[in-house]
C-alpha cells in the first residue's frame, strides 16, 4: 500500500476499443464542445450587454451558462487530448482539480435550477409582488447562496476523496477522475465519510427535485386558471424549458450515478456520464436560446453591427 503523499499520478482507462472508435468519438466530443461553448459564450454575451436582458430569469441563465461551460470545460479538452496523444495519465493535481470543478458545477447547477424554479413561481402565480420577491438584491444572494452551496459541498468531497490512500495500481476506469471510480480503486478501509456524502448529495438532489415539482404544480394549476390562451401560452413558453433542463440534468446524473458506488465502470456507464457531462451544456443553449424571441432580438442587436440587419433578421425567422 502506498500512501497518498507518493502518489504523483493516475491512469484514465477511458474508452478502450479499436483506434477509429477513439477518432470517432474525439471527433464527437470536439463537435459537441465547440457548440457548447459558443451557445453558451453568446447566452452570457447577450444576456450581458442587452439592458432589457437584466431581468431575473435572464439572470439566472446566464449564471447557469457560466457553469455549464466550467462543467464541460472540467472534462472534455483533458479527454479528447489524452485520446490524441495516446497519453492516459493524469496528474494527481490535475484529478483533484478535475473532481472539485465536476463536483462544483453540478452541485450549484442543481441549486441554481432548483432557484429558478422559485422564480418561474413568483412570476406566475404572485406577479404583481414579483418586483418586490425578486429584486436584483435577492437575486445575487440566491446565486452567490447556490455558488457557495456548491463549493463547499465539492471542497468537502474532494477532501475526503483525496485524503484515501490508493494501491500500486492507479488505473482509472473511466474518461475522468470520478468519485465514485477513485473509491472502487483505493485501498483505505475507511470510505464510509464519502459514501455517506454520496448518499447527502441523493437525498440534496431528490430535495431539489420535490422542490421543483411543489413549484410547478402550482405553476401549472394558476397557468390553467389564465383566461386567454396567448396568456397561457406565454406562461408555457417561460417554464417549459426550464423544467426541461432540469429533468435533463437530472436524469442523466441519477443515469451516471444511482449505480453500485464500487463497481468498474461499463462501456454503458462511460457512455451516461458522457451524456452527464456534455448533453445538458450542450442542449441549454438550444433550450433557451434560439426558441427564446427575447433571445433572439438580444442577437440581434449584438450582431447587427457585423451582418446586414435584414439578412439576419429573416435568418432568425427560419
Amino acid at each position: 500500500m502506498n500512501n497518498i503523499s507518493t502518489v504523483t499520478e493516475f491512469i484514465l482507462m477511458g474508452f478502450a476499443g479499436p483506434r477509429k472508435l477513439e477518432i470517432l468519438l474525439d471527433a464527437m466530443f470536439l463537435v459537441i464542445y465547440l457548440e457548447a461553448m459558443m451557445g453558451n459564450g453568446l447566452i452570457i454575451a447577450i444576456t450581458s450587454l442587452d439592458p432589457c436582458l437584466h431581468t431575473p430569469m435572464y439572470f439566472f441563465i446566464r449564471n447557469l451558462s457560466l457553469f455549464d461551460i466550467c462543467l464541460i470545460s472540467a472534462v472534455v479538452p483533458k479527454t479528447i487530448i489524452n485520446s490524441l496523444t495516446q497519453s492516459n495519465y493524469i496528474s494527481f493535481l490535475g484529478c483533484v482539480i478535475q473532481v472539485f470543478l465536476v463536483a462544483f458545477s453540478a452541485a450549484t447547477e442543481l441549486f441554481l435550477l432548483t432557484v429558478m424554479s422559485i422564480d418561474r413561481y413568483a412570476a406566475i402565480c404572485h406577479p404583481l409582488h414579483y418586483n418586490v420577491i425578486m429584486n436584483m438584491g435577492t437575486c445575487v444572494q440566491m446565486a452567490f447562496f447556490s455558488c457557495l452551496s456548491g463549493g463547499l459541498l465539492s471542497v468537502i468531497h474532494t477532501a475526503v476523496t483525496f485524503t484515501l490512500s490508493y494501491c500500486e495500481i492507479l488505473e482509472i476506469h473511466h474518461f475522468f477522475c470520478d468519485i465514485p471510480q477513485l473509491l472502487a480503486i483505493s485501498c483505505s478501509e475507511h470510505i464510509t465519510a464519502e459514501i455517506a456524502l454520496l448518499f447527502i448529495n441523493t437525498v440534496l438532489s431528490f430535495c431539489c427535485l420535490i422542490c421543483i415539482i411543489i413549484s410547478y404544480t402550482y405553476i401549472f394549476s394558476t397557468v390553467r386558471k389564465i383566461p386567454s390562451t396567448e396568456g397561457q401560452s406565454r406562461a408555457y413558453s417561460t417554464c417549459i424549458p426550464h423544467l426541461a433542463v432540469f429533468i435533463l440534468f437530472l436524469s442523466t446524473a441519477f443515469a451516471a450515478y444511482l449505480k453500485p458506488i464500487l463497481a468498474s465502470a461499463s462501456f454503458t456507464d462511460l457512455i451516461l456520464s458522457a451524456f452527464y457531462i456534455m448533453l445538458p451544456p450542450s442542449l441549454n443553449p438550444i433550450i433557451y436560446g434560439l426558441r427564446n424571441k427575447a433571445m433572439k432580438v438580444g442577437l440581434l442587436k449584438l450582431t447587427t453591427k457585423f451582418l446586414p440587419k435584414e439578412n439576419l433578421f429573416l435568418f432568425l425567422q427560419t
